[in-house]
């Protein structure tokens, strides 16, 4: 919906982990103001498995904000609220749940969602650990209109960001983040002075980022080198690509790409560096590892501290 003229926003906050919290953040103080919040409930976490707010709620009470977390985000419950704290925009950023339609009805100007991908690649729920292990070399933030189709919606933003080979989930997410909130209160701005254009997406270039399960994360040797690598930034440092030593998981949590022959998963040489393990093309060097119930390490620590007979073989997590 166009409007001509600036109009000072109300807005209504859906988001749950801490790419999330550092858009709230941007928004916080702004000419729109933020009426209430929505996240994910408090969830079990650590080794006591004590309920903890979502990074997104402890922001939100830290500013007084009222804040709500309902167990679904379907029945009259989220509607109810809506009609309550009456926002003009509802903005969504990695909430968690899909919104069903009569919520992204009930505010007059709709809804939008800041996505961690240039869209239409990379719609769902995983589409930065997605983008490295596909090798893509950028990625960016989108900020679409939503509807009821999955990340589908009309394009009103996008910038791009680049993915260098360093580059694991936990950078590009901060780095995600940040471009996000920037480009979120700009784009709210547009809305509000009537300037925002909205681009359909061409759905024949579209591409999927499924939910990770964690067995992805099982290592397997046979795979060229750089799969290897990306597979191990893709998912550092949770839940962390592993192999297996002697029966024992082993996280590998640095590895980089490097010439090298041998049995997929052979250790071909070790030194101060770490170790140098064959793929199904080339090898990897790795540098860091966690080993059971310890705190990552250097490789050439965890070789010295190591019992039993010579590293020869790390079998794979498949």
């Amino acid at each position: 919906m166009e409007q001509s003229g600036k109009q000072r926003l109300k807005l209504m906050f859906f988001g749950t982990p801490p790419f999330a919290a550092r858009c709230l953040e941007a928004l916080l103080g702004g000419p729109h103001p933020v009426a209430a919040v929505v996240t994910r409930p408090d969830k079990p976490a650590g080794r006591g498995m004590v309920e903890r707010p979502s990074a997104v709620k402890t922001l939100a009470l830290a500013h007084s904000l009222p804040v709500l977390a309902p167990a679904s985000a379907k029945g009259p419950e989220l509607c109810e609220a809506i009609e309550r704290y009456r926002p003009d925009l509802g903005v969504v950023v990695a909430y968690g749940r899909i919104l069903p339609a009569d919520v992204l009805a009930a505010a007059p100007l709709g809804f939008i969602n800041a996505h961690a991908s240039l869209l239409p690649a990379l719609r769902g729920a995983a589409p930065i650990e997605r983008a490295i292990l596909e090798g893509y070399r950028e990625t960016g933030v989108t900020i679409m209109q939503m509807n009821e189709r999955m990340d589908a919606g009309d394009i009103i933003a996008a910038r791009t960001v680049p993915i260098d080979d360093e580059a694991d989930r936990e950078t590009l997410t901060s780095a995600l983040a940040e471009v996000a909130a920037e480009l979120l209160p700009e784009t709210i701005e547009a809305i509000a002075r009537g300037t925002a254009r909205r681009t359909p997406q061409d759905d024949s270039q579209a591409t999927y980022a499924p939910p990770i399960d964690k067995r992805e994360a099982a290592i397997d040797w046979s795979e060229p080198a750089e799969k290897v690598a990306r597979r191990v930034r893709a998912f550092r440092p949770r839940p962390g690509a592993y192999a297996f030593d002697n029966g024992r998981r082993l996280k590998i949590l640095g590895a980089r790409p490097t010439g090298g022959s041998g049995q997929p998963g052979a250790v071909l040489q070790t030194d101060k560096e770490g170790m140098l393990v064959a793929c199904g093309r080339d090898a990897v060097l790795v540098s860091t590892v966690q080993p059971e119930g310890k705190r990552p390490m250097p490789a050439a620590d965890y070789l010295r501290g190591r019992k039993g007979p010579p590293l020869m073989r790390l079998d794979g997590g498949r």
